[in-house]
């Protein structure tokens, strides 16, 4: 029964890693989740993420404002939000920066669903991963005392049910992101 409980936590994580991965992916709308975990060079050789550094707001759709709560980093915050992959032009507006989330166009759109879907695709084949080793270590069991082949057939089955159960929330989160990126 571990090897079903741990494998659900692994599941588990996956799907979160797939959560968080698509934070990344931006849809077109003003999200503070777009720019908090961009690492900037600050304090000298200080690596730090932007969300520890400043709070980050939406004031409207297409807004981002960055307050950093130590005014003297500001040109540090604007110098690595500027050369982050988020591909964002940063404004300074006296003591904080100002980020314009450009509208998507189409044709960009459609090439983000497909990354979810790329993004999705590898997370599923974790996911399926740690089902064969889990099955392989369930089916070793099979020799043990105390163990029948009803046990092993009953784990394996429930080890099916939450691969499913894993897969769908990915459909699930996926199909959440791409209505997220196609809504106007």
């Amino acid at each position: 029964m571990s090897e079903l409980s741990d494998f659900k936590q692994k599941c588990d994580k996956i799907i979160r890693l797939f959560t968080e991965d698509l934070l990344s992916i931006k849809t077109g709308r003003a999200k503070p989740s777009l720019l908090e975990h961009i690492k900037v060079q600050v304090y000298g050789d200080s690596w730090m993420e932007i969300r520890e550094l400043a709070s980050v707001s939406a004031t409207d759709a297409h807004s981002l404002v960055v307050s950093p709560w130590d005014k003297s980093i500001l040109k540090d915050l604007e110098k690595g939000l500027a050369s982050s992959e988020a591909g964002v032009n940063p404004i300074i507006d006296g003591e904080v920066i100002r980020i314009n989330i450009p509208v998507l166009t189409e044709e960009r759109r459609r090439e983000f669903v497909k990354l979810v879907h790329q993004k999705g695709e590898s997370h599923k084949a974790m996911i399926r991963s740690e089902r064969i080793n889990t099955k392989k270590n369930i089916e070793t069991t099979k020799n043990t005392n105390g163990v029948s082949e009803d046990d092993v057939h009953k784990d394996l089955e429930e080890l099916q049910k939450s691969t499913d159960e894993a897969m769908s929330k990915i459909d699930e989160i996926s199909k959440e992101k791409e209505n997220e990126l196609m809504t106007v």
